[in-house]
This record gives C-alpha cells, sequence and structure tokens, in this order.
C-alpha cells in the first residue's frame, strides 16, 4: 500500500477518577491519535500513549509529536510502496521512541486488515475471537475506598483483579484483600517500587495466592529480578523491562520472570508484539498477557485484537470504554460482559473515531500529505 496522508491529532481525555500509582497520580489524559489514508482512500488508526511527562517512560507527548513530525513522517514520505511488517525497517535509525512508532504502525496494521476486509484480531492470527478482562485498581486513600472499588468491579463482571503497590501500601493491603476475598485472582503491580534489599518483605507476599508480581524492581533491570524470582514463589511479571522482543530474549535467559506484560506502545506496536509473544510462548511454552496504558477506544482496538493470541493466558489490562472516560470517543463503545470484551468483526479494530468528540477533547491536529 502507499499513503496518501497522515493526520496526528492531540487529546486530552478527563478519567472518571483519578489513577494513582507509585509513581505519580493522573486525572487528565493525553494522548495523539494517528488516522492513515491511502491512495484509495480507505483509512486505518493507531494511538501514542506517551503520557504528559516521563515518568513511565522518557517519551512525553510533545516528545512523540516532535519525532513523528519532524523523523517518521519524512522517512514515510520516502518509503513508497510500504507493509505495517516493514514499518520498523523504514525508521530502524531511530533509536528508542517506542511509543511513538507504535501509533504509526497500529494505524498501518488497522488499514492492512481493513483493505485485506479482516477484523484485526484475525489478520494477525488471533486464537478466539474476545479478550478476557481485567481491571487495574490504583492506590487509594484507604483501604476501605480500595475494597469498594473492589467489589464494584467484581460486580461489573471484571475476571481479574491488580492492584497497585508501593512501601508502605503492600503486604497489609493485600491480606486485608484476602480476608475479604479468599478466591479471586489478584496479582500486583509495583511499577519498580522496590529494590533487592526488599527480597524478604516481598516474599511475604507468597502466602497471598497471588497470579504475579508486576515489576516490582527497577524499571530498566534484568539482573535484580533474576536474583529476586529465586526467592520469591510468587511469579514475577516484567513489564517496563521489557522494551521489545530482545529484551524478552534476555529475560529468559536470566531467569528474570515467568510472565511478561506485553503493551504495545511499550514495546513499537503490534508487530514486536507478535515477535514477543511467538518467542515467550510459541518458543518457550510461557505465558503472556496485554497490559494498557489508560487508552482511548482506538488503542483499545489494538489491545482486544492483541489478546486474543494463543499465548495470552492471564486476564488482561483491557477494560471497558466506561472504566476509565464517562464518553470514549469512538462507536461502538467497549463493552464488559461475562468478563470478556468481544473482539468485532468489522474490519480492522471494528470501532470509528466520532468527529464530534474528537473536536471536544482536540488540542491540536495536524495533516500531512505524501
Amino acid at each position: 500500500m502507499e499513503l496518501r496522508k497522515l493526520e496526528l491529532v492531540e487529546v486530552w481525555m478527563e478519567l472518571k477518577s483519578p489513577f494513582q500509582t507509585s509513581f505519580g497520580e493522573t486525572r487528565l489524559r493525553p494522548g495523539i491519535l494517528v488516522r492513515v489514508e491511502e491512495r484509495g482512500g480507505e483509512e486505518g488508526w493507531g494511538e501514542i500513549v506517551a503520557g504528559e511527562g516521563p515518568w513511565y517512560s522518557y517519551e512525553t507527548v510533545w516528545t512523540a509529536w516532535h519525532v513523528v513530525q519532524d523523523y517518521i513522517v519524512p522517512m514515510l514520505a520516502r518509503a513508497g510502496e510500504l507493509e505495517a511488517r516493514r514499518f520498523h525497517e523504514v525508521v530502524a535509525r531511530i533509536r528508542g521512541h517506542h511509543m511513538a512508532k507504535a501509533g504509526i504502525e497500529e494505524a498501518l496494521w488497522d488499514l492492512e486488515a481493513r483493505l485485506a476486509s479482516q477484523p484485526l484480531y484475525r489478520y494477525i492470527g488471533g486464537a478466539r475471537n474476545y479478550a478476557v478482562s481485567g481491571v487495574s485498581v490504583g492506590i487509594k486513600s484507604s483501604v476501605e475506598e480500595l475494597l469498594k472499588a473492589i467489589a464494584s468491579y467484581l460486580e461489573q463482571g471484571y475476571a481479574r483483579v491488580k492492584i497497585k503497590i508501593k512501601p508502605g501500601w503492600d503486604i497489609d493491603i493485600v491480606a486485608r484483600i484476602r480476608e475479604e476475598y479468599p478466591d479471586i485472582p489478584l496479582q500486583v503491580d509495583a511499577n519498580a517500587a522496590y529494590t533487592l534489599e526488599d527480597a524478604e518483605h516481598l516474599a511475604r507476599l507468597d502466602e497471598y495466592n497471588l497470579l504475579m508480581i508486576e515489576q516490582p524492581l527497577d524499571y530498566d533491570d534484568l539482573v535484580d529480578h533474576a536474583e529476586l524470582a529465586k526467592r520469591l514463589k510468587t511469579p514475577i511479571c516484567l513489564d517496563e523491562s521489557i522494551k521489545g522482543p530482545r529484551d524478552a530474549v534476555r529475560a529468559y535467559k536470566l531467569g528474570s520472570a515467568r510472565v511478561i506484560n506485553i503493551k504495545p506502545g511499550r514495546v513499537g506496536g503490534i508487530g514486536p508484539s507478535l515477535q514477543i509473544h511467538d518467542y515467550w510462548y510459541g518458543e518457550k511454552g510461557l505465558p503472556v498477557w496485554i497490559g494498557g496504558m489508560l487508552e482511548t477506544g482506538v488503542g483499545r482496538g489494538h489491545l482486544v485484537a492483541l489478546a486474543t493470541l494463543e499465548g495470552v493466558k492471564y486476564p488482561n489490562d483491557v477494560s471497558a470504554s466506561d472504566r476509565y472516560y464517562w464518553e470514549d470517543i469512538v462507536e461502538p463503545p467497549w463493552t464488559l460482559r461475562d468478563g470478556r470484551i468481544q473482539a468485532p468483526e468489522k474490519p480492522g479494530i471494528g470501532v470509528e473515531p466520532v468527529e464530534e468528540r474528537l473536536r471536544k477533547v482536540a488540542r491540536k491536529r495536524r495533516t500531512f500529505i505524501f
């Protein structure tokens, strides 16, 4: 396919309630929507998930706009015929900036699937037509508030609960949840809040039958996680440390984790996500699941498609549209039923942004003609 047009739309979405992790609180979620159009007029959508500040990643909504505008767009203009799987070859000179790349690459996958008249989940090799949906619950002001939130999400049908933890908000909180809910699928996410010196403390989590502990140590570490894994019975899941397929290989060889949380924005898009899945599960027989970054309905469409892959063995951080936002920007909205989100059978991601809603949340737009 040959691109005719690329559009960037910077959006700021207000969350229904603040979302707090070990590294800060989010009330207003920025992002960049990407629309690509090929010569015949068909279009595809992706989402750049870089945030307001360099907290989870060094990328921000502003660095991503700069990298796309000043580097990726000129490379695409010179590329001519393009395939989604070749996108990373085209932009190989750009080191890092996986979130900026992912938004463009996702749009290309959506476009290709539409041109092939296939739903994206089927186009990338999904093994089922739904995503099993878990919920991620941020740090609250009290354990009572947390338990109230958990009760609400379980009532809505979410298949797994994940809570954020940090020093001072961990063991006692998990113990209290287990008193109330002894049998629910439960996991914790530290967002790199601990060090290897906390190994003995973290080992106390082994008492509570957790699915996993996600990213307990430094965001860039594999070696200390391998040492920690020897001291815990609870499986370690890596998130921030896996920045691409090569890190998945290193993590396996070192023994740093037994599970990987694949976030397409973190690793560079659909193609790298498939590579990680095919290595970690296809070659090594280890499970993966799909994580989220508070995406709008556009990015959520790509998460749902990935969550249908065979190696996805745990519930995913892929929630319904109304989990975070009063009104999503897409139609139809993503909905939850019996702990699942259905993968649409329409071509591509299966949802469409609504222009009127985009105008309400857009702060900046720019179109590039090739």
